[in-house]
């Protein structure tokens, strides 16, 4: 392909993606549904099951400042951000308190 055909099709897509607007941020729940739940449902890699407040209760404890931390950081077998780079550090914050408070927290949400 030529050098303006190439430019062509980019900025056309750039207008696309544009013209589309911000993308609001997901909400806890659908963060959880779309990429937590993986583990989080089944306990996959010792990942605390949704729902479990025996295995959250240590976790609450930590207090939700640190939890979001060792989301967004990782921890043991859980790469950053679940393994799922693209979310924002303000969609792995409403996915951890979403998982929390299913298990008796009561963090912020965010929402």
């Amino acid at each position: 392909m030529h050098t303006r055909t190439l430019f062509t099709l980019a900025l056309i897509g750039s207008t696309a993606a544009w013209a589309q607007g911000p993308v609001a941020p997901k909400s806890g729940a659908e963060v959880y549904e779309h990429y937590c739940a993986a583990c989080h449902a089944t306990g996959e890699l010792g990942a605390p099951r949704f729902g479990d407040r025996k295995a959250w209760r240590p976790l609450i404890a930590e207090g939700q400042r640190m939890l979001e931390r060792t989301a967004i950081r990782g921890i043991r077998k859980m790469p950053p951000k679940g393994g799922h780079p693209h979310l924002s550090d303000l969609e792995v914050k409403r996915a951890v308190a979403y998982m929390a408070n299913a298990a008796g927290g009561r963090f912020k949400t965010y929402e």
